[in-house]
């Protein structure tokens, strides 16, 4: 259960982030839906194996690759899921910022 709801959080979150931002277009529910699950399976598979690739260089740039890191997923899922179009990098990478601000106040609001 809690699962479907961390599906449907990250949901919410893309739709706000993709109202926010003009950069970024989601088509329909479907595609968000779409994008929340390939998202939340990229940034459980491939991510971490990326953030120990590139350690050296974090730990050069005290942590700010990451958010560079973040964006390429994020230009990563763009490329995978049909309905969900990001126009450059420096808008996914203000997308994966926006992203995580309204996941993080939608988990502190909706109780689970």
């Amino acid at each position: 259960m809690r699962i479907l709801l961390n599906w449907f959080v990250m949901t919410i979150a893309i739709l706000i982030s993709a109202y926010l931002l003009p950069g970024i277009s989601i088509r329909s529910l479907g595609a968000a839906l779409i994008t929340a699950l390939v998202l939340g399976l990229i940034n459980a598979i491939v991510r971490p194996v990326l953030i120990v690739l590139t350690l050296p260089l974090s730990i050069i740039t005290f942590g700010l690759f990451i958010f560079i890191l973040n964006a390429l997923l994020v230009l990563l899922t763009s490329s995978i899921v049909p309905g969900f179009y990001v126009s450059s990098f420096w808008w996914a990478l203000l997308f994966s910022l926006v992203f995580s601000i309204v996941s993080a106040v939608l988990h502190r609001v909706i109780p689970g």
